[in-house]
């Protein structure tokens, strides 16, 4: 699903499934941000283009310290 979003001003257009789209806001919910904010700090450290990005820390934040060897980010989701 595509959506259109505003990185420093700048509106842009993201392309991620729904499940992406609601693990961002769920995010950006518990970190008391918006969806632009996080995905304006995410756009800031991106090494890829930023639609993986977005996948990939969600992913990070959903796993758990096991899935890194004890190293992981896990947030307390509902």
């Amino acid at each position: 699903m595509k959506r259109s979003i505003t990185i420093a001003g700048h509106r842009t257009s993201i392309s991620l499934e729904e499940e992406f789209w609601k693990a961002l806001r769920a995010i950006a919910r518990e970190d008391g941000q918006s969806i632009n904010a996080l995905v304006s700090t995410i756009d800031k450290q991106r090494t890829t283009n930023l639609s993986s990005a977005i996948r990939v820390f969600v992913l990070n934040r959903y796993q758990t310290p096991a899935d890194h060897g004890g190293l992981g980010c896990r947030t307390n989701h509902k």
